[in-house]
């Protein structure tokens, strides 16, 4: 028993040695690819200009999808003829509308 023991703790001791041995050479790999970024400033300006221009057209299609949800939920909302909410949301619907059709292309 004491040889098979013996034999666990020589294979988990390789094994650690790799894994630290892995871990060094991600560290060290991560920190070079930093470091080369440092040293060419218009890659990383590049970089930065590309996910910024991702970044403004995803919050763009985002935002509007979200408000299309909101005016397509506000016509159902007075479509239900709710006293209240509904005089309410057939207001912002003809504002949204003049609004529409004030900035229409002519053509």
């Amino acid at each position: 028993m004491g040889e098979r023991v013996q034999g666990n703790r020589r294979w988990f001791g390789r094994i650690d040695r790799q894994l630290k041995i892995l871990a060094r050479r991600l560290e060290a790999t991560e920190i070079a690819e930093y470091v080369q970024l440092l040293n060419h400033p218009l890659r990383l300006i590049l970089i930065n200009i590309f996910t910024g221009i991702a970044r403004g057209i995803g919050i763009a299609i985002g935002f509007t999808l979200f408000a299309a949800f909101i005016v397509y939920a506000l016509q159902r909302i007075g479509a239900l003829n709710l006293p209240v909410i509904g005089n309410f949301v057939a207001e912002i619907a003809k504002i949204v509308q003049a609004e529409l059709d004030l900035n229409r292309p002519t053509y």
